[in-house]
């Protein structure tokens, strides 16, 4: 990639991100109101751009991810932009309600209470309510926790929710011209979403192949493909939704797996490691289960450039490097920090000491490191060592958030860390 097409990638959301809103407040600017008044009708305006940009963000179409950046990038600036489009709509009514005090505080009261008013101004309470159960879902750690991935998905689904109710809401107040083609482009993100993500229109047929045992609780499923196969590089991953079969029982739902290897024939291999009720199942699944692939996704590996490399990766989070090394696709001096639970729970660890052992290019650090995230200080190489690295990391959140700071401060510099982690929810 080059560099002006990767600076243009990175920039092609948070431009989206303000085009839309820009647009949408050029389109109904509002003239000769009083400077609360049209305050909040901007931010009001702001607001259903942004939430529009964060439905875009949601499409699981791999072309769009490569424009974009990757899945896994816009998945996390869906979120940052459903937040600021609550925020800014939060926003719309208190500025409302501002405008009114220069009247009185019981006008100000009548402007933001819904009790004394119509359907024009219940829609959107109701819309800021849903949007507000939306991202309490979404963010909330304690409910992450309980909710199964199914029920999660469709109450984060209550968002898409919210955006009609907020629309239905300005089409009441009369405001339709304008509102009409945005509801038509809602509806069409909608509809997309759910017949090709969802429902798995845009999946392909595959079939389990094989099951083999990684490590404890961890397998590897074979994937053959029934029609024309997916074009999918090394490192990638895939989202996948498993069938029933004569003794298993699918989820029926699409998760990210990364793709271990990839066969001459195009039978690719994902690890799945138990990590839910879901995940769990699949652990006894059985060859023969029909299988829906959608992908490849991700990016943050395919265009590593000519130089020495560190890696970084905590349990499941290895799969990729264990498929560019499985690819040989190692040309460069290379250390790979490994971080897993314990040896049993390690997978394809006893397959990395034996490349490594093979291959001096390869240096292998393995580490136990129980049930809490180690001092990652004692672990990593000094300055020294990372000079002129290019770092690379996978894995849980909590080890990304930590080991970015701690390489800034040890002198790598932010072009130099690149990272993916597969937290969907």
């Amino acid at each position: 990639m080059t560099g002006l097409a990767s600076t243009l990638r990175l920039l092609s959301i948070p431009l989206l991100s303000v085009a839309v809103p820009f647009g949408f407040v050029l389109w109904a600017f509002p003239e000769d109101l009083a400077p609360a008044r049209m305050i909040g009708i901007v931010v009001g305006w702001i607001g259903c751009g942004l939430l529009l940009v964060s439905l875009l963000l949601m499409l699981r179409e791999p072309r769009l991810a490569r424009w974009l950046g990757g899945l896994e990038r816009m998945y996390r600036w869906h979120h940052v932009t459903g937040i600021l489009a609550y925020v800014a709509l939060l926003l719309h009514p208190l500025a409302l309600a501002a405008n009114g005090l220069s009247t009185s505080p019981a006008f100000a009261w009548e402007t933001l209470s819904a009790f004394d008013e119509g359907w024009a101004v219940w829609s959107g309470w109701l819309g800021l309510l849903v949007l507000m159960l939306g991202l309490i879902v979404t963010f909330s750690p304690t409910l992450n926790q309980r909710l199964s991935y199914g029920t999660w998905r469709w109450l984060h689904a209550a968002l898409a929710l919210g955006v009609l109710l907020g629309l239905v809401h300005l089409v009441l107040l009369g405001i339709d011209e304008p509102v009409l083609p945005i509801i038509a482009v809602v509806a069409l993100i909608l509809a997309w979403r759910a017949l090709r993500g969802d429902l798995g229109l845009a999946a392909h047929p595959y079939i389990v192949s094989s099951v083999q045992p990684i490590a404890e609780g961890a397998v590897e499923i074979g994937l053959r493909p029934l029609g024309d196969p997916l074009a999918i590089a090394a490192g990638q991953f895939v989202l996948v939704a498993f069938f029933a079969g004569p003794t298993y029982r699918g989820c029926g739902e699409f998760h990210p797996f990364t793709v271990s290897s990839i066969d001459p024939d195009r039978v690719l291999h994902v690890g799945v490691k138990a990590l839910g009720d879901c995940t769990r199942r699949m652990l006894s699944i059985e060859q023969g289960v029909a299988a829906r692939v959608m992908g490849g996704f991700g990016n943050f590996l395919a265009d590593r450039k000519a130089a020495p490399q560190f890696w970084v990766a905590g349990g499941i989070g290895v799969a990729p490097f264990v498929a560019l090394l499985r690819a040989g696709h190692l040309s460069d001096a290379t250390r790979l920090l490994y971080l897993y639970r314990s040896e049993a729970d390690a997978v394809f660890l006893s397959e990395l000491r034996t490349i490594a052992a093979s291959d001096p290019r390869l240096s292998l650090q393995a580490v136990a490191t129980g049930d809490t995230l180690p001092d990652l200080t004692q672990i990593l190489p000094d300055a020294s060592q990372l000079s002129g690295c290019d770092c690379y990391f996978c894995g849980p959140p909590g080890l990304i958030a930590a080991l970015e700071p701690l390489l800034r401060a040890k002198g790598v510099t932010a072009r130099h860390i690149h990272y993916e982690n597969f937290e969907f929810r």
